[in-house]
């Protein structure tokens, strides 16, 4: 590729809306759409913005209209407060419509493919939307042949794959709840989060496999039906084995006997904001928060994001680099939403090279191509050249999420894809199923600089006494609700664990936990955040997780983990443990942890140093201090990085910081 280097800093004009994007791009549509039904006609993307956050039923209800939405029972109100008065916590929307989501998935029915699938072995397969009907339909048989009904409960340790999709969107049809995890997770991290659910019905694999590595699922599959009481049935899908079987066993059924012929398939009418799927937080101060969503809430929010700021219609091919334990995951599922095709990649996005995604890219003639920012910014550190190796001109935007994009990362996109591409650097959550800060077809590209605030989303930037602020960095927070975000956490009967989670700070304001800039000609730059969620390849998992399996090491009596990573790039996963006197932290104890960890959590978790500690830092009721020791081995002082008096044993820092000014972390 004879593509010369671009050389970037922050605020670089990278990309401008082409004439034919400004005039029929879908949010163009949307727009000219509003002016002929209703009157509204907007000078640019910020007057919509700011009528959309400021005549919230105006707009929502405007995409009710605008997409075609199928209810069964009109609402009776767009936004109704909660009952204490509240605006953002606690607010409720669309009251009294039905609808189901897996509906409006599957409204095609004809020969357009609706799921391309993709393995690392360079398998792949497709399924048109007919083809994805009836096998959802059989799919929704054999859960009610199994008992399963509106309200239950059905969970998956699935790769991502169709069968995923399909089971998926079965449970949605007849009012059933989906979670979901990947079966590279113990099962411990499984059964903590399924196990808050319920569940009757466990979708599973044989194996799996991952960097060109078969894994066996037999064992996990095994203690996670031995940790979940309410199981009654698990549907085996034969995945690494084609030839796997049940071993005769009463509670399990292969995929192909589960599944049942000759039945229409038919739509569950459930309320806006019956429970659609539920997600989890990462798990970093306890067993993971379990958020529920519903199905009129993320239909709503999912026809917005991906139609009127990824600009995803029916002729494109769409695919975000995902497991089924991400919410892009999801997302994707979403796709179909639009009629569009979605792609699925199931194994290592490294498997055989860097050039593996890019390679799908050409085959699959992706339009749309999603990936995490470390994964950017690894193919460049690397020295990868996408177009050198494949044909990435299907590419017409390319989104990424995850950290932050920095601006160096903007301008190698841009050097390998070329000039036409829109780079759709997005920022969100698992906590409303979406993005606040994304991408736009109006709106240029500036390096470094996500393009703006999201229709819908009063995103703003708070100072420490509330205060809204323009061009300083502070506190993203939402100061109007959104239709997506959760209707309840499981196992919180009064509210207050998803109130501290997001309200205790600024009453009745949606703290998110981000650190956020809104530039004068406002786009967004986010800073990362101030927890300690362990991020690895795109695989989120919390600290607490993490100690329960090393802390189960007899050897070890106390351990912290740090992920160093910041500003999108992925630095390193240190893992420090104390020991139980006598011990010391030679080759085979080294080994020991990182197997536990391996097999217990994820070959992703796997740390890239494991330090030896006299004890772990402690603030004075009991919390460890991964945060600040970040911030020091990420080369701030230890003064502002924590308040030593605070600590039960300050003298535990000095290994820190001493760390942090060697070159062997």
């Amino acid at each position: 590729m004879d593509a010369q280097p671009i050389t970037v800093v922050e605020g670089t004009l990278l990309w401008e809306p082409t004439p034919e994007l400004l005039q029929d791009g879908n949010l163009a549509r949307y727009m000219r759409w509003l002016g002929e039904t209703t009157g509204r006609r907007f000078d640019g993307y910020d007057e919509l913005w700011r009528w959309s956050v400021d005549d919230l039923e105006g707009f929502w209800a405007s995409l009710w209209d605008y997409f075609h939405v199928i209810a069964y029972a009109s609402h009776d109100r767009v936004l109704a407060l909660s009952p204490s008065g509240n605006r953002v916590e606690g607010a409720r929307w669309f009251t009294g419509a039905t609808l189901n989501y897996a509906e409006h998935c599957l409204q095609r029915r004809d020969g357009h493919t609706a799921v391309q699938y993709a393995h690392e072995s360079g398998a792949s397969g497709s399924l048109t939307y007919a083809e994805l009907h009836e096998r959802v339909a059989r799919a929704a048989a054999g859960l009610r042949a199994l008992g399963v009904g509106r309200g239950d409960s059905v969970v998956a340790v699935l790769p991502n794959a169709p069968e995923a999709v399909i089971a998926m969107l079965a449970a949605a049809s007849i009012g059933a709840a989906w979670s979901s995890c990947p079966p590279e997770f113990g099962a411990g991290i499984v059964v903590d989060r399924f196990s808050q659910l319920d569940p009757t019905v466990l979708f599973a694999v044989d194996g799996f496999t991952y960097n060109g590595k078969p894994f066996d699922s037999t064992a996990t599959t095994a203690a996670i039906q031995a940790g979940l009481p309410t199981l009654e049935k698990t549907v085996l899908v034969p995945y690494l084995n084609p030839g796997a079987s049940t071993s005769g066993a009463g509670d399990t059924v292969l995929w192909g006997n589960f599944l049942v012929d000759g039945v229409e398939l038919t739509f569950e009418p459930v309320p806006f904001d019956h429970p659609l799927w539920v997600v989890y937080s990462s798990g970093t101060t306890g067993v993971p928060k379990a958020m529920v969503h519903g199905h009129g809430g993320i239909l709503l929010e999912h026809l917005k994001a991906l139609a009127l700021h990824l600009d995803i219609g029916e002729d494109d091919r769409f695919f975000w680099f995902s497991t089924t334990g991400w919410i892009m995951w999801n997302i994707v599922v979403s796709g179909l939403l639009l009629g569009a095709t979605i792609l699925l990649y199931d194994g290592s996005p490294a498997h055989p090279d860097l050039y593996a995604l890019w390679r799908m890219a050409e085959r699959m003639r992706v339009t749309v191509f999603g990936v995490s920012a470390p994964y950017l910014l690894g193919c460049q550190k690397a020295g990868i050249e996408p177009g050198s190796e494949a044909d990435t001109s299907s590419i017409r935007v390319l989104g990424t999420t995850g950290a932050p994009l920095p601006p160096e990362g903007y301008g190698w996109v841009y050097q390998q894809l070329g000039p036409d591409v829109l780079l759709g650097s997005i920022s969100g959550g698992t906590d409303v199923c979406t993005a606040f800060t994304m991408s736009s077809t109006l709106l240029p590209v500036y390096a470094g600089e996500m393009q703006c605030r999201a229709l819908g989303c009063k995103v703003e930037s708070f100072d420490e006494t509330g205060r809204s602020q323009v061009g300083e960095v502070g506190e993203l927070v939402l100061t109007e609700p959104m239709p997506s975000m959760p209707v309840r956490f499981l196992n919180d009967p009064s509210g207050s664990r998803m109130h501290e989670s997001y309200y205790d700070v600024f009453p009745d304001v949606w703290r998110h936990g981000d650190w956020l800039k809104i530039t004068p000609h406002g786009t967004c730059i986010i800073y990362g955040r101030s927890d300690s969620t362990l991020n690895r390849s795109g695989v989120r998992m919390g600290t607490s997780e993490f100690y329960q399996v090393v802390e189960g090491i007899p050897e070890v009596t106390d351990s912290l983990v740090v992920d160093t990573s910041q500003l999108g790039a992925e630095g390193k996963l240190l893992l420090f443990v104390a020991l139980r006197e006598g011990e010391s932290l030679d080759d085979a104890l080294r080994a020991k942890i990182t197997s536990a960890i391996r097999t217990g959590l994820s070959p992703r978790h796997v740390p890239d140093a494991v330090h030896m500690v006299v004890e772990v830092p402690r603030t004075l009721n009991g919390k460890k201090l991964e945060v600040p020791v970040k911030k020091i081995l990420n080369g701030s002082d230890v003064a502002t990085a924590v308040s030593l008096e605070a600590l039960a044993n300050p003298g535990a820092m000095r290994f820190f910081v001493d760390l942090a000014k060697s070159s062997t972390t």
